[in-house]
């Protein structure tokens, strides 16, 4: 656990009841323990709402996994005709990428339909 052996570990436990004594050092951990799961429980909270609102605009994660997939395959096909005897240009390497990622935009307003996500 954490990169840490069992002497370690043995020899960290016995400094924590060195220093706080075997009476605080539960309720050190309960604290501990109550902490950690507000943190989980309050970044869940955000995912869901996150997820929530992205729905409620229509945004779709496979519709946009699927754009981005397909600017992938479109600069993989352009790689790929190109070999050290006929190398690629520069200006057409950077023209080809910007019309994919203008597509991929106009895809993905075409998804989100009419504005932003907006918090409510």
């Amino acid at each position: 656990m954490f990169g840490i052996g069992g002497g370690e570990m043995f020899f960290i436990i016995f400094i924590a009841l060195m220093l706080f004594g075997t009476d605080k050092l539960p309720e050190i951990a309960r604290g501990l323990g109550k902490g950690i799961a507000q943190v989980k429980n309050a970044t869940n909270d955000i995912k869901n709402e996150i997820r929530k609102g992205a729905e409620d605009h229509g945004f779709d994660h496979k519709s946009i996994t699927k754009e981005v997939n397909d600017v992938k395959q479109g600069f993989n096909k352009m790689v790929e005709g190109h070999t050290p005897e006929s190398p690629l240009n520069m200006n057409d390497v950077t023209s080809d990428i910007t019309a994919e990622i203008n597509k991929a935009k106009e895809a993905i307003d075409d998804i989100a339909g009419s504005g932003s996500i907006k918090r409510s």
